[in-house]
């Protein structure tokens, strides 16, 4: 009984725009739907909140210096490119940007309703199609060229009650156990980084040991 209440709970991805490795997830997460029928809940959280609280750093500071590891790390998106059948990210010049100002609006596109175009329309002009996406100029005329009042969603993204949920998000990703984004949960089940998609998918369609 156990096992089939968890294989029915909704999974969840933890994601901030500013993780390439979100955006490969966030390409191969509707096939995953498709397979399995489930449907992934998406939760914005701020990386470098949880970052700050972990203690922990980005893979680019923490591969510095380390002979092979980055290399590796080209042969994993390679693979995970390949089994997923999705594009790869297109590196964004102005790395690392920080996310801060669009993980506030992600909040604020949920209350207005338009919160999966928004992400689509993030993550596309931040991997996609890169751009400066800190430069709320930028920023809000990338959101106007996806159809979305970005100007709107920006304003709305100052909003105190707007900042506080994203703040809650980030807390309680800590208390779960996230320490970085990607990140999955199906029930109390945590999975970190795109290739645990994989067991992510196994779990949610009972196939998983």
């Amino acid at each position: 009984m156990g096992e089939t209440a968890l294989t029915k709970a909704a999974p969840q991805f933890l994601f901030d725009f500013g993780s390439p490795n979100a955006f490969l997830s966030h390409e191969a997460i509707p096939a995953i739907e498709a397979r399995t029928g489930a449907k992934f809940e998406y939760i914005p959280v701020l990386l470098g909140g949880i970052f700050k609280a972990t203690n922990n750093r980005s893979p680019a500071e923490t591969y510095a210096g380390v002979k092979n590891k980055r290399e590796f790390h080209q042969l994993e998106t390679e693979r995970f490119v390949k089994r997923f059948g999705v594009k790869p990210y297109t590196m964004n010049p102005f790395f690392p940007v920080n996310t801060l100002n669009l993980m506030r609006v992600a909040i604020a596109a949920q209350l207005d309703g338009v919160f999966e175009k928004y992400v689509e329309a993030a993550f596309h002009h931040m991997w996609g199609e890169p751009k400066k996406m800190d430069d709320p100029e930028v920023a809000i005329k990338a959101l106007n060229d996806s159809g979305l009042d970005g100007a709107r969603l920006f304003a709305r993204g100052q909003e105190p009650e707007v900042k506080a949920v994203l703040v809650a998000n980030t807390q309680t990703a800590v208390e779960r156990g996230a320490f970085g984004s990607p990140t999955f949960f199906v029930g109390n089940e945590m999975f970190f980084g795109k290739e645990q998609l994989r067991e992510v998918e196994e779990l949610i369609s009972g196939t998983g040991k």
